[in-house]
């Protein structure tokens, strides 16, 4: 009888496999015993990912939470991963949509939600997550993220911004001057410039839109913003990250890295060139310091040329879309609430006279405009959904176990229209911020449209003062209308898709010359 012959190898296959169920039915029967968030019911393969929706997931995420409380549980994808060289779980998200959890998060188990996941659009786009809002949490983080807050962020270098905000301001109302009338005036495209054109000044020493290749560079921005905001199901199903190249994602991902790449080292260069041979002073502008540590002459770290240019990167992020806009929503709502907008120009115009100019000590006591950017943060946070943050380990969040490795993503949107901390939360309504001590700073967790703890945005204090002289200057020097025909109920307020949420349509208005 002839002998059968075996493959060694088939032994070893059923043994691992044995081993590896044995190995999932442990984790999932201890898994059972914890006490998990709600979480809806999901699909095989993808998980929740379809409940997020595709285009506006902080909406779907509202929705959600609505139905399964303000801590819910996702599950994106149902095959067990490893994560972290732990053991084998499933990937998974958290999702808060209340101030009582945000607080949580940041604040009482700040230290272990400090940490990023690292994303296909993060990677490709920001030089491997080298900048300072997606490093990993660390030593070599805090240091980088002092550099910022010094040298570009702090109270005082705010301060020293004042005269280019000044000129940016006065650039815009003449603007306006040479269309008010008949003419409709792209507010989205003036407080877009505005933005560009004040951070361009602060941080590099000049205006990008000035330049063709800072031309390419806001355009890539653009396309950076919107890159970001997509969710990849090869970020949580990694046997599907084909999707990515025949959908066209990883094409886009890598065209956009390579125009970014290639205006930064052009800037880089450029300054280098200028400063070579000629003394200047330390730290005239912000990529002159990021030059200096490059070069490591100055401060007690270095940095190589991929994260010279993330944090360049970084700054001009943060510093641009954002605060347009937050600025472009708060003008929607002025010309949604007339009778609010009347009463904030009656404010600016008391405190200003119409020929004189804004100056900080009267932006200080202007508090109905405070609240005025306040509410329309609360309904319009530039960035919905914060940018995510990882569970280093296993914790608890109020009597509820978080497994290390699970994704947390903290609906900013939702906690403003959350009616446990505001009433009537739907309505635009400044005068709920005039006796409250509420503010955006990253302490009241009913707000944060900049996040909070030690992953919060450092540059509230530079978004506020642009944001605050502008608007101001707008109301004070002009009557503003909406196109005839167009009735304020009837402005068009949709959301378009990105990690920066802008209005679809650009906003327009009619201006005249206050009286």
């Amino acid at each position: 009888m002839e002998e059968i012959q075996v493959n060694p190898f088939i032994p070893m296959a059923l043994l691992s496999l044995l081993l590896l169920l044995s190995i999932t039915r442990i984790f999932l029967k201890s898994s059972s015993k914890k006490k998990l968030p709600p979480s809806p019911p999901k699909l095989p393969i993808i998980g929740n990912l379809h409940q997020l929706g595709s285009s506006l997931p902080h909406r779907s995420l509202h929705s959600l939470a609505k139905k399964h409380g303000p801590l819910m549980l996702l599950h994106f994808g149902s095959v067990p991963v490893l994560i972290r060289r732990r053991c084998l779980l499933r990937e998974t998200s958290l999702t808060v949509s209340s101030a009582e959890f945000a607080r949580e998060i940041m604040v009482t188990h700040d230290t272990t939600f400090a940490n990023r996941p690292r994303f296909k659009a993060m990677m490709k786009l920001v030089y491997g997550c080298r900048d300072v809002a997606f490093l990993p949490y660390g030593e070599y983080w805090r240091r980088l993220r002092s550099i910022v807050v010094l040298q570009l962020l702090s109270n005082k270098r705010v301060q020293s911004y004042s005269a280019i905000r000044e000129e940016e301001a006065a650039l815009i109302v003449k603007k306006v001057l040479e269309t008010s009338g008949n003419t409709a005036v792209d507010l989205s495209a003036m407080f877009e410039s505005f933005s560009n054109d004040v951070i361009g000044r602060s941080a590099f020493g000049g205006k990008l839109s000035d330049s063709e290749n800072g031309k390419k560079f806001l355009e890539a921005m653009a396309d950076l913003m919107k890159l970001l905001g997509i969710i990849d199901i090869g970020d949580f199903i990694a046997w599907l990250g084909w999707i990515g190249r025949v959908n066209g994602f990883d094409r886009r991902l890598d065209d956009t890295a390579k125009r970014i790449d290639l205006v930064l080292e052009s800037v880089i260069q450029e300054r280098m060139l200028e400063k070579k041979g000629v003394k200047e002073e330390s730290g005239e502008h912000f990529v002159d310091i990021l030059l200096d540590i490059y070069n490591h002459t100055t401060l007690d770290v270095s940095i190589d040329r991929d994260s010279l240019k993330a944090i360049i990167l970084d700054v001009f992020v943060g510093g641009t879309d954002t605060i347009s806009t937050a600025m472009e929503w708060t003008m929607s709502e002025l010309l949604r609430h007339p009778i609010v907008m009347e009463k904030l120009q009656l404010e600016v115009r008391g405190i200003v006279k119409q020929n004189l100019e804004i100056t900080d000590d009267d932006l200080q006591k202007m508090h109905y405009l405070k609240a005025v950017i306040k509410e329309a943060m609360r309904l319009h946070p530039p960035v919905p959904l914060l940018v995510p943050r990882l569970a280093s380990k296993d914790v608890q969040v109020k009597g509820f176990d978080i497994s290390a490795g699970t994704i947390v993503m903290i609906n900013a949107w939702a906690i403003g229209r959350d009616p446990v901390s505001w009433g009537e939360p739907e309505t635009f309504m400044p005068e709920r911020f005039l006796n409250s001590s509420i503010d955006f700073k990253g302490l009241d967790f009913e707000l944060i449209p900049f996040g909070g703890g030690r992953r919060g945005c450092p540059g509230i204090t530079l978004a506020s003062a642009g944001m605050e002289l502008l608007l101001a200057d707008l109301l004070q020097k002009f009557d503003w209308n909406l196109a005839k025909g167009v009735e304020p109920k009837d402005l068009d307020m949709s959301e378009s898709p990105g990690m920066t949420v802008h209005r679809v349509v650009p906003l327009v208005a009619l201006a005249s010359p206050a009286t």
